[in-house]
């Protein structure tokens, strides 16, 4: 199955690569295409995890007084989500959908195609290499600063996303683990890759605001 998808995002990205003649300019288009495919989901993602924030200050008073009795914490919980008719779960399934989505793509920039030399180049940075590369031993490192600003990029985007998304304070470790997550990781990734990455999370930010700005059917506000 991730194959055939590899397949068809690898013929979608070379017919893009061959009215933009650029490989990083072809995968901000590629992630846009994905990301609108994808939006349904990642919309019914996003409204689940908006209510479960806006349910937060009727749950910590949950929390407060059943402290001492889990058990019916568990079932007053549970009554509350019932009663806003909010489904944790339904936040996770479109996650599930869209996770072979996301590994084809990162498959796909894994193995930049056979194009022209200078097609790989966006403002100087060439986006099949990665930040840090070891060759026979020895570590290089790339000179462009464009390298760099990609990694923190990565890194920033990812913590904002994070932020945003977060439903409560028990949340708040992966919060900074998962940037600091990706900054190492995207050292040793190639630029395409970290770019690709960078433009999802933007996406991902600008779709969470754009749900965000109106309050759902039910909401709760802290008094």
């Amino acid at each position: 199955m991730i194959s055939a998808i590899v397949e068809v995002l690898n013929s979608i990205l070379l017919a893009i690569n061959g009215f933009t003649n650029n490989y990083g300019l072809s995968i901000i288009i590629l992630t846009i295409l994905v990301r609108v495919v994808t939006w349904p989901l990642m919309s019914k993602q996003l409204a689940s995890a908006k209510a479960m924030q806006e349910l937060q200050p009727e749950i910590k008073k949950l929390q407060e007084k059943y402290k001492n009795d889990k058990e019916k914490l568990n079932a007053a919980t549970l009554e509350l989500w019932k009663k806003h008719k909010i489904n944790p779960a339904a936040g996770c399934l479109p996650l599930l959908i869209q996770l072979p989505i996301l590994w084809a793509v990162f498959q796909l920039l894994k193995s930049p195609p056979e194009l022209a030399e200078q097609s790989f180049f966006l403002l100087g940075v060439d986006m099949r290499l990665a930040l840090k590369t070891t060759i026979d031993g020895v570590t290089q490192w790339q000179p462009h600063p464009g390298y760099w600003i990609l990694i923190l990029l990565s890194g920033a985007t990812t913590w904002i996303q994070q932020k945003i998304m977060m439903t409560d304070k028990s949340q708040q470790a992966m919060m900074i683990a998962m940037p600091l997550i990706l900054l190492y990781l995207s050292i040793s990734f190639q630029a395409g890759l970290v770019l690709y990455w960078v433009v999802n999370n933007l996406l991902s930010i600008g779709q969470h605001m754009l749900i965000n700005r109106r309050p759902l059917k039910g909401a709760v506000s802290e008094e």
